[in-house]
C-alpha cells in the first residue's frame, strides 16, 4: 500500500509539472500572448555530408528554418564550424548521435578510440540502429560519448544551443540514456529536446526524471515514409494548416538531391536524398512562407527557449 502511495504521489507530481509547463504558459514566458502558435522549424544531420550542409546553411538564410542541429562525429563538421563562427546568429544545436545508419557510408565515435568499447561493432562503427545500440550501450560509455561530442564542437567554435537525439536513440531506449541526455542538458545550461506528447505515452520511470527546471515543449512533428509516399508537400501543408497553438518542433532534413547524397543514403530512400531535397524545396518556397502567415504561425527558435533557463 505504502509503494502505491508514493507512485500514486509521483505520478500526480509529474501530471502538475506537465500542466504548468503547458504551451500556452510557455509562450507567455516567452513574452507572446496565451494561444499563439509557435514553431521551430528544425533541419537535422547538419556535418552528416556537404550537400546537406550546404542546403541547410541556405535554408537557415534564405529560407525558414529556424534552427538545425550538428552530428558531430561525422566527417563534414569542420564546414558546420566555420558556417557557425562565420553566422553566429544562427540557432545550432547537438543532434547527439549514437548511430550509424547508411548502408555504405559510416563513421565512429567523437570520444578516444578504446574508451566507448560497447558503443561501437567490430569494425569500429557506431551501430546501424538504436536497437543494438541500446543492448550493448554500457551507460558510463554513453555519457562520455555524448560530453565528447559537445566538446568537440565547442571545440571548433560552435556554442549549442540545445541538445536533442539523432534517431530518437536517447530517448526511445532506457531510463538510464534518458537521464544522461536530461543531465547533461541541465549542467550545460541547455534546453534538451522534450515533449509534452512524448512524455504522455513514455514509461513512468521515463517520466519521473524530468525537473520542474526543464523546458517541455508541446509536440514534435516529423514526416514518416507514409507521408513521403503521398507527398511532402500536402504533408506539410496539413500539419501547418492544422497547426495547434502552444510551442511546436517541426522536424525536416535538407539536402540537395545530387551524386553525394544519393551515394550516401543508398539503399535507403526513407529519409534518402531525393525525400531532403523535398524538404528544401518546400521551406525555402513562397507558398511555405504564405502559409505561416495565413495560420498567424510565429517562428522561433532554442536559443529564445534557453533565455528561460539561463533566468
Amino acid at each position: 500500500m505504502r509503494h502505491l502511495l508514493i507512485f500514486c504521489l509521483l505520478t500526480l507530481l509529474i501530471v502538475s509539472q506537465l500542466s504548468a509547463q503547458a504551451g500556452t504558459s510557455l509562450a507567455e514566458r516567452l513574452g507572446y500572448p496565451a494561444g499563439s502558435k509557435l514553431l521551430i522549424i528544425h533541419a537535422d544531420d547538419l556535418a552528416v555530408a556537404h550537400a546537406e550542409n550546404q542546403a541547410s546553411f541556405a535554408a537557415l538564410e534564405k529560407g525558414l528554418v529556424s534552427s538545425a542541429s550538428i552530428m558531430a562525429p561525422c566527417p563534414w563538421l569542420p564546414e558546420v564550424a566555420a558556417f557557425a563562427q562565420a553566422n553566429p546568429q544562427y540557432d545550432l544545436g547537438m543532434h547527439l548521435t549514437m548511430t550509424s545508419e547508411w548502408k555504405h557510408y559510416k563513421w565512429g565515435p567523437a570520444a578516444a578510440k578504446g574508451t566507448v568499447t560497447s558503443l561501437v561493432d567490430k569494425l569500429g562503427y557506431l551501430f546501424d540502429n538504436c536497437e543494438e545500440f541500446a543492448a550493448q550501450a554500457k551507460p558510463e560509455e554513453v555519457e562520455r560519448e555524448v560530453r565528447a561530442q559537445i566538446e568537440r564542437a565547442k571545440a571548433m567554435g560552435i556554442n549549442p544551443t540545445h541538445l536533442d537525439s539523432h534517431m530518437g536513440c536517447l530517448f526511445f531506449t532506457k531510463p538510464e540514456f534518458f537521464e544522461i541526455y536530461l543531465k547533461i542538458g541541465r549542467e550545460y545550461g541547455i534546453p534538451t529536446m522534450l515533449s509534452r506528447d512524448f512524455l504522455s505515452i513514455a514509461a513512468p520511470e521515463m517520466q519521473r526524471l524530468v525537473l520542474p527546471q526543464d523546458v517541455v515543449v508541446d509536440r514534435v512533428l516529423m514526416a514518416s515514409p507514409e507521408d513521403y509516399k503521398t507527398g511532402m508537400a500536402k504533408f506539410y501543408e496539413k500539419a501547418l494548416s492544422n497547426l495547434q497553438a502552444g510551442v511546436s518542433i517541426l522536424l525536416i532534413h535538407a539536402a540537395y538531391e545530387n551524386a553525394e547524397m544519393h551515394g550516401v543514403s543508398i539503399d535507403h530512400p526513407d529519409y534518402g536524398a531525393a525525400w531532403r531535397q523535398s524538404d528544401f524545396d518546400f521551406f525555402t518556397s513562397e507558398k511555405c512562407r504564405q502559409l505561416l502567415a495565413a495560420q498567424n504561425i510565429h517562428l522561433i527558435t532554442w536559443k529564445e527557449i534557453g533565455k528561460l533557463i539561463k533566468k
